[in-house]
């Protein structure tokens, strides 16, 4: 097939204008996103249980489903989340289980539970993380709250016009009621029930089927409509008949209104009250189009709005993986120019041009493969790409040299074109091909890391592989076919001629300088092995004693900061709306004194949106709580880092002495988890807080944490009401008196009715003068609905005042407190934190408290799995390379000599980050496992060399040196090359590009190093190697040198 592609005049265009094509189809239907989405193998059981406290919750929810969810495949986890009226049960699925099946086994559990308390509501299963959200529209105006969310929920209709936009969510408010609220004295007067009310409502308003009548013409359809959709219909709803024949309507004992359920739910734009229509994107979406579709909306309403309303773009959480590809591209376009201008100084213009045409061609056709395999463009897939830069030139300069070796002597000796370039092909594709093996090792490993990071991480091999995939297709049967027909000459300009001639001289300079200090490594072969060693073992001090550290995962700005205020449960809205402003003047003041200063070029601060009842930290909902973002101008565009800016919001807040935590933060957690996040369980809860408390005050005191907090607080005040003996004979129940008291405060919905376009809840409860006060309780009346008497509260129960917790948090059956905390990377280290804490303060705190069990997760238990998983990945892949090398080398020792380079190749990955102050971390990781497979193919092709020489008649140790010379053109050009495409990111100052910087060092530091290694140390190991008898001859049957390899021996 190579020879029907050489020889045919159009097979190899046509080939490569299909793979170009290929890639021209599918690169418009490739997501686009900051990284790889991370699947949450979740699924949540939601159950509410209106009234009922944490406690209650966990007893009368949270057990059952404990006990009715055991024995389903794959379960990993089980995580109870027991609050005031509801449930949530998250039950997290083992990787390698089927989410499919794993949901139905969970619904199917969940349906045998019979022992649910009877108040509470049917269970709702819900697979986890299938949405995620692009960008928000905050709408903003002076007008009442009920026109601000009907003129949202027109809006919402419009933006789903757009094909784009398939999920879009109103906030703001809460679910939109009509409100029957009763007067207590008014039912008393009455003796009857607000039950009773409900119960009336109910019956009266009403609209169902009645059944059919059959004629001989026709079927008619009977339907019983009398449904209230208004409150004006409503209060018209006959209530109460006296024994003298008068009527009441509801309208005359109650006050009847739309409103919204919860009050609290509410959201300030810039000083405003507002709707928030956040749209979300599904995991097949590209969340670029969607706010770019968003951005056109916004744009195309604003000339048609009423005077006063305002559309604004916020939380905008797609414009960063759109700056950070943007970057990439440009240093990908940077590189791809450096490495033809490389490429050209050792070759002819035309074949330049060819071989570096093979990085576009596989590029592009790798992109149908990524579609085929349901991945996307991010980060991660963009730096396969530039890593495989180095990789793809490797085998394609091996290829040209050889076909350009055999067309020069095909000139020379009049054989024909095809001829020679085939002879060229056959001598090296054996070699090329085990080096695309070997590779395909090294990457393969690695595409079963486990973890978040993992999830992430694992793209990387899985494109790389596709890419020198798809680029040793392009090599064996485009490239020959284009370089058969370019002649090797010159440039035709006369002063790049000399400047080519006078490279040419100063590179075969370097070439000779190589080979002398190659002899000098080999006649002191075992001091330069043992500096090696010294070295290499310094470099591993250097991450051992900490001077270089350890982190996760590099830190990654973005453009919101969030304060999140936690106030004591049972604060009214009011007091959490003063703190709200006084933290919103506090940021604006801090932005101005960074401006005046010049710290700044710009005003930071692009909008302030403040969101009440909801904080993300605190595991509740509730009017005391609220969340106020700060959208910021681009990361580039601004001076100071956001742990910064943070600190000076808190300074210029100061002590908030009525809250019980306000926290400083960015609203997403990186890919590698929270910082701290210790998990302390046990029987007993109180145990569980006092240990709790004892590691965050001990925590407190390193240097750089900081936002420490539990999830673990009391709930609001309450009152506990137990029966007096004898209540039973008045005709009350428990059953009786807790209905009645829900349905008071809490209020009893007795329909649903759709008043236009919005959804309405008709809800009955006393009115607000009847449940505002401490009077209120004790003057409570019970009524037996059997015979309508009034029954003081007093007389049939004990009231006793308690406080309980907010939330009851059970993982794994057991009950749980969580700290959570954060770490500030310039002063502190997580890695050296936790060591500390788990050598000097966990031992005290576990003869402290014997009941509490610790562990460690997010960062810590992240970054320790997926490195894990790293290193048994990488320990088998070099397995598996050491046994092809054995068949290959056809013994055992040799192979060692090839891979010892490997792990040498840390010497300049640890360097490297020192001399950048970067800390190692998991993308740095890759990025030496990466740099494996190109150390692995020069070694290869090294000891080959070795062996050639002595086949030719040199000693080995002549011939070790002689190896490095031969040879040093190919590792220069690979080496060059690689450098070339992977300069330009390392030296980016964009904060887009940090991410990425350490897995770039690790690669241009690690092949700069593993080059000399190459060089120098193998041969001196190859001849120690010979000093003790271990090494062989090669064998003339079992020799396949490449053409590259005979024209540098001719050279």
């Amino acid at each position: 097939m190579i020879r029907y592609f050489i020889g045919h005049p159009t097979a190899a265009n046509i080939f490569m204008l299909i793979l170009l094509l290929m890639g021209i189809v599918a690169l418009p239907q490739l997501n686009r996103e900051t990284f790889p989405n991370v699947e949450r193998f979740e699924v949540m059981v939601s159950i509410a249980y209106p009234g009922a406290s944490a406690a209650d919750v966990e007893e009368g929810i949270c057990l059952p489903l404990e006990d009715g969810t055991d024995g389903i495949s794959y379960l990993s986890e089980k995580r109870c989340d027991a609050r005031n009226s509801v449930a949530n049960m998250t039950l997290k699925m083992k990787e390698s289980g089927d989410m499919s099946q794993f949901l139905q086994d969970i619904k199917d559990k969940v349906d045998q539970i019979q022992d649910f308390p009877d108040d509470s509501e049917t269970p709702v299963v819900t697979e986890q993380g299938l949405t995620s959200e692009v960008v928000s529209i905050a709408l903003s105006g002076q007008m009442s709250n009920d026109h601000l969310k009907r003129f949202a929920q027109i809006l919402k209709d419009k933006l789903l016009l757009n094909p784009f936009i398939n999920l879009v969510t109103i906030n703001g408010f809460s679910q939109a009621v009509i409100n029957i609220d009763v007067s207590a004295e008014r039912l008393q007067m009455h003796n009857i029930s607000i039950s009773q009310i409900a119960q009336i409502i109910s019956r009266q308003n009403t609209d169902s089927p009645a059944g059919d009548i059959e004629t001989i013409d026709k079927n008619y359809a009977i339907r019983v409509s009398d449904l209230r959709r208004t409150p004006e219909q409503l209060g018209e709803l006959m209530i109460i008949r006296n024994d003298n024949g008068s009527e009441l309507t509801l309208g005359e004992i109650a006050d009847i209104h739309t409103d919204f359920e919860n009050q609290d739910k509410q959201i300030w734009f810039n000083g405003q009250p507002s709707a928030l229509l956040t749209i979300k994107k599904n995991t097949q979406e590209d969340g670029i189009k969607i706010k770019q579709a968003v951005e056109d909306f916004i744009k195309e309403m604003r000339p048609r709005l009423p005077k006063g309303v305002e559309l604004t773009l916020t939380k905008d959480m797609v414009s960063i993986a759109q700056d950070r590809l943007q970057l990439l591209m440009s240093n990908g376009a940077q590189g791809l120019i450096l490495v033809f201008l490389a490429m050209w100084l050792f070759f002819s213009l035309k074949y330049s041009f060819w071989v570096a045409m093979g990085l576009p061609i596989s590029f592009m056709a790798s992109f149908m493969v990524m579609q085929l395999l349901g991945m996307s463009i991010n980060m991660i897939s963009m730096v396969a790409m530039l890593i495989a830069l180095g990789i793809l030139m490797d085998d394609a300069i091996v290829l040209s040299e050889s076909i350009a070796t055999h067309l020069k002597k095909a000139h020379q000796t009049g054989g024909t074109v095809i001829d020679a370039v085939w002879q060229g092909v056959e001598k090296v594709k054996r070699g090329v091909f085990s080096s695309f093996l070997t590779t395909v090792l090294v990457f393969g490993s690695l595409i079963f890391i486990e973890g978040d990071m993992g999830q992430i991480l694992k793209v990387l091999p899985i494109v790389l592989i596709s890419v020198i995939s798809v680029s040793l297709i392009e090599a064996f049967l485009i490239l020959p076919h284009h370089l058969a027909n370019s002649k090797e000459s010159s440039s035709g300009f006369e002063f790049f001629k000399r400047f080519k001639q006078k490279f040419e001289v100063k590179f075969e300079k370097l070439r000779l300088a190589v080979y002398y200090l190659a002899k000098v490594a080999v006649k002191y072969r075992y001091a330069s092995f043992g500096l090696t060693i010294v070295v290499f073992f310094l470099s591993i001090s250097l991450l051992a004693s900490g001077v270089v550290k350890f982190q996760a995962f590099p830190s990654i700005e973005g453009d919101i900061v969030q304060a999140r205020i936690l106030m004591p449960q049972g604060t009214p809205i009011k007091k959490t709306q003063q703190l709200v402003k006084r933290l919103e003047q506090a940021i604006k003041n801090v932005d101005e004194k960074l401006k005046s200063s010049g710290h700044e070029d710009v005003i930071l601060i692009k909008n302030i949106q403040s969101q009440y009842g909801i904080n993300k930290d605190a595991y509740e909902s509730g009017p005391h709580l609220a969340t106020i973002n700060v959208d910021l101008v681009p990361s580039a565009s601004r001076n100071i880092r956001l742990i910064d800016l943070m600190s000076l919001w808190e300074e210029e807040v100061g002590v908030v002495a009525n809250a019980i935590q306000v926290q400083y933060k960015e609203p997403t957690i990186g890919p590698s988890g929270r910082a701290i996040e210790i998990r302390l369980s046990g029987e007993d809860l109180a145990e569980v807080n006092q240990a709790s408390l004892s590691i965050m005050s001990s925590l407190e005191k390193y240097s750089g944490v900081y936002a420490l907090q539990a999830d673990l607080r009391p709930g609001k005040p309450e009152f506990s009401l137990t029966l007096k003996p004898g209540a039973y004979s008045l005709g009350v129940d428990a059953s009786n008196i807790a209905q009645q008291f829900r349905a008071a405060l809490s209020g009893v919905k007795v329909s649903n009715v759709r008043l236009g376009d919005q959804s309405n809840d008709v809800i009955v409860k006393y009115d607000l003068q009847s449940r505002d006060s401490l009077d209120d309780l004790d003057s409570f009346k019970i009524i037996n609905e059997t015979t309508g008497s009034l029954i003081p509260l007093e007389v049939v129960a004990n009231i006793e005042e308690q406080r309980s917790w907010s939330r009851i948090h059970r993982i794994n059956q057991q009950k749980t407190v969580t700290i959570y905390g954060d770490i500030d990377n310039k002063l502190a280290n997580t890695q050296e934190v936790f060591n500390h804490f788990r050598e000097h303060v966990l031992p005290d705190l576990q003869k402290q408290f014997p009941g509490v069990y610790f562990n460690f997760e997010g960062e810590v238990k992240n970054s320790s799995q997926t490195g894990g998983s790293i290193m048994q990945g990488f320990i088998l892949s070099m397995i598996g390379i050491y046994f092809l090398l054995s068949l290959q080398f056809r013994n055992y020792l040799e192979p060692i000599i090839v891979m010892t380079a490997i792990p040498l190749s840390l010497i300049g990955v640890i360097l490297g980050h020192f001399i950048m102050g970067l800390p190692i971390t998991m993308p740095s990781m890759m990025g030496f496992v990466s740099l494996s497979g190109i150390v692995v193919n020069n070694s290869i092709l090294l000891v080959e060399f070795i062996k050639f020489r002595v086949r030719d008649g040199h000693s080995i140790h002549d011939a070790a040196a002689l190896a490095s010379k031969d040879r040093f053109r190919a590792i220069f050009i690979t080496t060059f090359t690689t450098l070339a495409g992977m300069m330009p990111l390392l030296f980016e100052s964009s904060p887009q590009a940090q991410v990425l910087i350490p897995l770039v060092c690790s690669i241009v530091f690690g092949l700069m190093s593993s080059t000399i290694l190459v060089l120098f140390i193998v041969p001196s190991l190859f001849s120690i190697l010979e000093d003790f008898g271990f090494t062989e001859p090669l064998e003339e049957d079992a020799t396949e040198t490449s053409s590259l390899e005979k024209n540098q021996l001719e050279n």
